[in-house]
């Protein structure tokens, strides 16, 4: 049996005074880190505000705008589904959108021409679809986003879907890893497949049988006092976050959930544990090996734009660690991470057997990369030598 990790409680108190040294200093508003294992938190703070202006303090229940984490909760529904035979990663996405049987693509000179292949469902869930990201670069496909106004509207998952199904392909499906609107339709093949919305699908896979109840795409006005904000950009003028408590057509998979730190927690932990927590089995093992393995290899390239960074390949829904350097951070080969535009950060290290959840707000992507950083070297900094630990007397 895996021995748990061990940490040392000065060294993460010491990452615990960082952040509240960056609070008293005005760099950012409050932020929420838990360490832990499959069997539970190892280590937690909260520092700061929930809400800067207001000079309300955080407290362990906010809710956080969790972004792209909405991803991965989404690729996780997906697995479920496949284990239940409601879908297969194979198939194509056509089969539930016939909009996507016939697509285009566009090239650099403008020129439009049919698509060789059909997107699957794993190209969706591993960004190999084709299709562009509408606030990301300046491609042909996104500059057709822009010009359709797709975007700019409301719509429901099911006019969503079909609408960026008659708008040209950046790349050839299955070729290129372009981070992407793939996930929002995605969210439609959730929807067909498990017969309701895309909350209801989320609730009935993976949420209610985890206890996630706070993990929604809309939250009742009463919620809204719980909302973790970010710091103004200037006096009275906060970044542009969306509101969670304002009506919506659209359950976006690419972004659209709101969290807590408890909940994320649960589902970091069953992933960790493999499936399963507290007696609920969400997925099988070998459903989570698969999602957290590399899916791109040598043949799909990587577009300008990868966030996964050096040393990382790319699973279904998680950047996925395949070299012990190249990353400017530690960590082990096999460990998977995610996160949010709104600040929030996650990685999952099986080898060692814990995972690290940063839940903050700001709209810096400098602020967003610093933290990251600086969570991970500091985190591992933390933690013992498990060789030692098991040889001590």
């Amino acid at each position: 049996m895996r021995t748990a990790p061990v940490f040392s409680s000065r060294h993460l108190d010491r990452l615990g005074d960082r952040l509240t040294a960056d609070v008293d200093s005005g760099a950012i508003a409050g932020a929420d880190l838990l360490v832990g294992g499959a069997d539970g938190a190892i280590w937690r703070r909260t520092v700061g505000y929930r809400d800067r202006v207001a000079r309300a303090p955080l407290g362990p229940d906010a809710l956080w705008r969790i972004y792209s984490m909405t991803k991965v909760v989404v690729s996780a529904a997906t697995m479920v589904l496949a284990e239940r035979g409601a879908l297969r990663l194979d198939q194509p996405v056509a089969a539930f959108i016939p909009a996507f049987e016939h697509l285009s693509v566009l090239d650099p000179d403008g020129g439009l021409r049919p698509a060789r292949a059909r997107p699957t469902v794993q190209d969706l869930l591993r960004h190999t679809a084709g299709i562009a990201y509408g606030h990301l670069g300046d491609g042909p496909a996104r500059r057709a986003y822009a010009a359709d106004g797709l975007l700019a509207e409301d719509l429901d998952n099911a006019a969503f879907a079909d609408r960026i199904a008659r708008l040209p392909l950046e790349h050839e499906p299955g070729t290129v890893w372009h981070y992407s609107h793939a996930t929002d339709v995605l969210g439609r093949v959730l929807e067909i497949s498990g017969g309701a919305d895309l909350q209801r699908v989320l609730d009935a896979t993976v949420l209610e049988p985890l206890g996630m109840a706070d993990t929604l795409f809309q939250i009742s006005a009463a919620m809204g006092s719980r909302v973790a904000q970010p710091l103004p950009q200037a006096p009275g003028q906060r970044p542009v976050f969306h509101d969670p408590a304002q009506p919506r057509r659209g359950q976006r998979g690419n972004g659209g959930l709101v969290s807590s730190t408890a909940d994320c927690a649960r589902f970091l932990r069953m992933l960790l544990a493999g499936g399963s927590l507290d007696g609920a089995r969400v997925l099988a093992p070998a459903s989570v090996r698969l999602m957290t393995s590399d899916h791109l290899g040598a043949a799909i390239a990587k577009a300008a734009y990868y966030p996964p960074g050096p040393g990382y390949g790319f699973g279904l829904g998680v950047a996925v660690r395949l070299a012990a350097g190249e990353a400017p951070f530690p960590g082990n080969v096999g460990d998977w991470f995610w996160s949010g535009v709104g600040g929030t950060y996650f990685w999952v290290d099986p080898v060692e057997g814990f995972f690290a959840l940063l839940m903050m707000q700001t709209s810096s992507a400098d602020q967003r990369q610093h933290y990251r950083t600086l969570t991970r070297t500091m985190v591992y900094a933390a933690l013992e030598d498990r060789r030692l630990s098991e040889t001590s007397p």
